[in-house]
């Protein structure tokens, strides 16, 4: 998905920047970039690092002293490198987006076709943030520019742009499917795509950027320069999975969403256990929520051992998914010897790491184990946002269950998607079944929806019921 922090301040913005967008740290695993404008000097300091096989603060942290100036932007990439740095008749500004372009080589394209040019090609494929930006200044000014950018992009694009006139424009996706909060503190403003970026820094959330709303940012204020769209669609997974659990989006924060559609599945489920655990990390809020409404005690059955593993959606061949999964929860079997365990957990993708939890399990000795997901099943693939690193919406569990029952990974799949219905009973009961557990039941959409609490049609599930579009 990845993550942006963008901070114009009164004074140097340098560690605010740093911090700030490695509290993005959890959104993407690719690429980590800065770039700064020292006004003094009238220059832009930009650097870009490879985060596959390391962290973003020990990458930047010794090169710090390179970055100089008052206003800077820093990405944490799940797609290509950024951020970008343009020289156009807008002026020079440094660029980064966290965006999925659907119809990017029908826009790349177009733009060939006119004898522009690409410059930043990222493993022999175009930047997607190039793309953007050479949308941007077809626009007689910045406004224009990314009002082309929403006319023109199916999927999602939020961004930051850096001016040469020490400002920064933040633009959040003209749908809203991606977040963008705004921060202040004496002498500073901050842009971010989690808010969680902000306690540590001193910054006091001041609004959320509403779809396709636009604002320049100085250290003194934050002016409108367009007007936010009344329709949202907002991705329902930012509280589901990949939101930090101090974030808040639309005012409704990650943990106690998390926590609700717990409490509410507790005090509905009539299943027998002895004890709620979460999987680490985004199904622990909804297992403490479980615990309550059910009057069960909370035990700690996984730990995650943070230091070296990544979340496991992150790489894109399957065996290393395998493996990450594996390998980065620890269970206790002092904690799950004879036990009729409830585990909680965000959403059942693959399967990859329920087949192998579920395994471990049993063989250090619980005595059932039941399965609570925080979201409905996973029919269709996400058109929107970067959800996962698959490539076919065969990769979901649910759709190949629907392959072998129907012949047609296709078929029925509004069936399938309704709680309840035969074809979803069976679904549901095929999955239980292939990996050995005791009982499994999903969260139901309208649950989701009250936990999160929006309006539905301001929240996009179109993952679960297929119900959004462009």
């Amino acid at each position: 998905m990845g993550g942006f922090f963008g901070t114009v301040s009164k004074a140097s913005c340098v560690t605010d920047l740093f911090y700030g967008t490695d509290y993005n740290s959890h959104l993407g695993t690719k690429r980590g970039g800065l770039a700064t404008y020292d006004a003094e000097e009238g220059m832009f300091a930009r650097s870009i690092h490879n985060l596959e096989s390391t962290y973003f603060r020990t990458k930047f942290e010794d090169e710090l002293d390179k970055f100089k100036g008052n206003v800077g932007i820093g990405i944490i990439s799940d797609t290509d490198p950024q951020p970008i740095i343009i020289n156009s008749h807008l002026g020079r500004f440094a660029i980064v987006t966290v965006a999925k372009i659907v119809n990017l080589e029908e826009i790349e394209a177009e733009l060939l076709s006119k004898n522009m040019h690409f410059a930043e090609l990222s493993s022999g494929n175009t930047n997607q943030t190039e793309l953007i930006s050479l949308l941007i200044i077809q626009g007689k000014t910045f406004v224009e520019g990314i009002e082309n950018v929403y006319r023109r992009v199916k999927g999602s694009c939020s961004m930051l742009l850096l001016s040469e006139d020490g400002s920064i424009i933040a633009a959040r996706d003209k749908w809203g499917r991606t977040p963008i909060v705004i921060g202040r503190k004496e002498g500073a403003y901050a842009a971010t795509s989690e808010s969680s970026s902000f306690p540590n820094l001193d910054y006091e959330i001041d609004r959320y950027l509403g779809p396709g709303e636009i604002v320049r940012m100085t250290a003194d204020g934050v002016e409108q320069l367009r007007k936010p769209e009344e329709k949202m669609q907002i991705c329902s997974f930012l509280w589901v999975y990949y939101g930090f659990p101090t974030s808040c989006y639309e005012g409704r924060n990650v943990e106690e969403v998390r926590f609700t559609s717990g409490l509410k599945m507790g005090q509905s489920d009539d299943s027998e256990v002895d004890c709620a655990c979460g999987i680490p990390d985004s199904g622990v809020g909804m297992a403490l929520g479980y615990a309550e409404g059910k009057g069960v005690p909370y035990h700690r059955a996984i730990s995650k051992y943070t230091p070296t593993w990544p979340r496991s959606f992150t790489p894109s061949k399957q065996e290393m998914r395998s493996l990450v999964a594996k390998m980065k929860l620890i269970p206790n079997r002092a904690m799950l010897e004879g036990k009729r365990l409830l585990f909680c957990d965000d959403s059942i993708v693959r399967g990859t790491q329920l087949r192998d939890n579920v395994k471990v399990l049993y063989e250090y000795g619980a005595k059932e184990v039941h399965i609570r997901i925080a979201c409905p099943p996973l029919i269709y693939a996400c058109p929107f946002v970067g959800f996962t690193a698959s490539k076919s919406p065969l990769e979901l569990i649910t759709r190949r269950i629907i392959a072998e029952l129907e012949g047609d990974a296709d078929k029925n799949l509004e069936k399938y998607a309704t709680t309840g219905s035969p074809e979803y009973e069976k679904m549901v009961s095929i999955i239980a079944e292939r990996f050995g557990l005791t009982t499994l039941k999903f969260n139901t959409l309208e649950t989701l929806i009250e936990s999160i609490g929006l309006p539905k049609c301001k929240v996009c599930t179109h993952c679960f019921d297929g119900s959004s579009c462009f």
